[in-house]
């Protein structure tokens, strides 16, 4: 296997003037091109963890920092902001935060200007960006007048203008409707299947995560507590109670039919493969019933 993309080795941080330590022994790999979840609790230390992964930790915030983060090969305590942002693009969980200027052409633009990029390619890098997140034809518009989903939209495009090899997205669709949450995802979906690229997002939203994630790592005051497949993860009961995850509405389901003597064969986390354990059950049970009568 090839040398991981991400790397966090025996990772310890505390803020500056606190004694706690908010992440503990964090150790981590995620390839190139992998769609990554970081899921718990609110309070278990997801945005740090998506800040350390852009060296706005500890660059930025100061603090403690033990242990090495290492991203692209490079470590994130020797090189500087400039150098890990041209690597690592963020996404923020609120996009008025993101937006400051007056029209999304300016907005997507703004970052590849500030490295003085050469007119030609900063046009050509906002052309594409557009196209990626669906908003071709908004370059005129003022962010302001977007939607929710349309706002986050034109920060994630942002955020690939730097031609990034990894995007971090912090809870970016907690503030969205279902709309603009599906938009949302399916722009992360295309990013990861089309161009590569590495996706490691902080989010609660298990729907979108059984359906679009390779990945789930799961984080509890500070220290990771489980690492696996959307299905694996889902299913341990004990983690997903512990961290308070919300299971996908379909495995929910699933519980309470058990609960009421109706065995499926399986554990759905999608709402496809639910329905059809649910039909195979009935249907086997019908039988059972003619048979018997």
């Amino acid at each position: 296997m090839s040398e991981p993309i991400i790397r966090l080795e025996n990772v310890c941080y505390r803020y500056p003037r606190t004694k706690e330590y908010v992440l503990k022994n964090i150790n981590l790999e995620i390839q190139k091109g992998e769609f990554v979840a970081i899921m718990g609790e609110n309070g278990a230390g997801k945005t740090t963890f998506c800040q350390l992964l852009t060296g706005i930790i500890p660059k930025e915030q100061g603090g403690k920092l033990k242990g090495d983060v290492y991203v692209c090969g490079l470590n994130t305590k020797q090189n500087n902001l400039c150098t890990i942002t041209q690597k690592v693009g963020i996404v923020l969980e609120d996009p008025e935060t993101q937006l400051f200027t007056t029209k999304v052409k300016n907005e997507i633009a703004f970052g590849a200007e500030n490295l003085q990029k050469p007119v030609n390619e900063i046009q050509e890098m906002v052309e594409w960006a557009l196209e990626v997140v669906r908003l071709k034809g908004f370059e005129e518009r003022h962010p302001t007048a977007l939607s929710g989903g349309q706002k986050q939209r034109v920060a994630i495009a942002a955020a690939l203008a730097m031609k990034p090899d990894i995007l971090v997205l912090d809870e970016p669709t907690s503030q969205l409707d279902p709309i603009g949450t599906l938009e949302v995802f399916e722009v992360i979906k295309k990013l990861r299947e089309d161009y590569g690229l590495t996706i490691c997002i902080a989010t609660h939203q298990s729907e979108e995560i059984a359906l679009f994630a390779d990945k789930v790592a799961v984080l509890h005051q500070g220290e990771f507590i489980a690492y696996g497949t959307p299905q694996e993860i889902f299913q341990d009961l004990e983690t997903v109670q512990k961290a308070w995850i919300r299971l996908p509405q379909v495995s929910e389901l699933a519980l309470y039919l058990k609960d009421r003597g109706l065995e499926l064969n399986g554990f759905p986390i999608l709402k496809e493969e639910g329905s059809q354990m649910i039909l195979n059950e009935l249907s086997k049970q019908k039988r059972g019933a003619a048979a018997n009568g």
